[in-house]
């Protein structure tokens, strides 16, 4: 027996601590291993039903996440996770019993002996998986949701492409367009003031895909650059069956890139931190846009094609 208590304001304490823990590494599900077969070719199995018993005693008083080795006791059988344990000082949270270095191996043994169907489910995927496979099946699930890919602020929607479209056109108003070559002029009156900007998100469809074009001023070390790129809204393997071209000129200069687009399972920070886009330094920027370089006024160019 492993028995549980709620209503303990100790564990609302320390689920409202803002304290980021990190989840179980995969050396700790390795401990388990001769419990589990390999899954990493899973073939989809019949679905099947779990004791909502057997998954309270999975789930940690404390974050109330599911539980992987080691899991912990103490000495009146209560457990709780291996991320919590540090949170409670060595002392159990349900009776203020000292932990110790107690592991609940029979609990391991019994998430052993599981097979539960993958948290997205709702989205789509129809496989079963053992406890110990679950979390890494999940980390890398094709349907798992995707982040909003609107760079403008931190926009916490989750969703399919589908949803995500509606959300971009309807929630954040972005231009959207068809086809698969654009002309677009960015404009800002005062460059010399801004070192961090970032311009409306454009989304264009084209060969049944959307694409997100960002661009955004940031600092690039001490230069102050402007960057323009490409973002693929699927996964990474339909991405690299893309490929785009970005140009920017005047004054009988021009700048031409060529890339790849990166999926948005990549942030749009990410992308941008490794310089993964059209860079252009600022005064370079403003030489582009003529007159006595005091406004921005930089026309961008780009194309979309499929490779064969």
């Amino acid at each position: 027996m492993f028995p549980m208590s709620t209503g303990n304001s100790y564990f609302d304490d320390l689920r409202n601590k803002p304290e980021v823990i990190d989840p179980p590494q995969m050396e700790d599900l390795l401990e388990v291993g001769e419990h589990v077969n390999d899954t990493s070719e899973s073939a989809l199995k019949p679905n099947v039903t779990i004791s909502t018993n057997v998954r309270e005693l999975l789930e940690c008083p404390v974050c109330l996440n599911a539980m992987y080795p080691p899991i912990h006791q103490c000495s009146n059988g209560h457990t709780l996770c291996s991320g919590c344990k540090p949170r409670v000082h060595n002392r159990c949270p349900t009776c203020r019993h000292e932990l110790g270095n107690i592991r609940c191996l029979a609990l391991e043994k019994v998430a052993a002996s599981l097979e539960l169907p993958c948290k997205y489910q709702n989205f789509g995927c129809i496989g079963i998986y053992p406890y110990y496979s679950k979390l890494k099946h999940e980390s890398q699930c094709t349907f798992r949701p995707y982040n909003c890919p609107y760079a403008g602020s931190e926009c916490s929607v989750i969703g399919d492409i589908p949803f995500l479209v509606s959300h971009l056109k309807d929630d954040h108003k972005v231009d959207m367009h068809s086809g698969s070559t654009f002309n677009h002029r960015y404009v800002k009156s005062n460059p010399h003031e801004v070192e961090n900007a970032t311009w409306m998100l454009t989304v264009f469809s084209c060969f049944g895909q959307y694409f997100c074009l960002h661009f955004e001023a940031f600092q690039l070390g001490m230069a102050p650059v402007y960057i323009a790129f490409l973002r693929f809204m699927g996964d990474d393997n339909e991405a690299k069956n893309y490929s785009y071209s970005l140009e920017v000129g005047g004054n009988g200069r021009k700048m031409i890139w060529q890339g790849v687009p990166r999926s948005i399972r990549d942030s749009h920070r990410k992308v941008r931190d490794s310089f993964d886009g059209l860079i252009i330094q600022r005064n370079m920027a403003l030489f582009f846009s003529g007159g006595d370089r005091k406004e921005l006024k930089l026309r961008v160019t780009g194309r979309i094609w499929k490779e064969n």
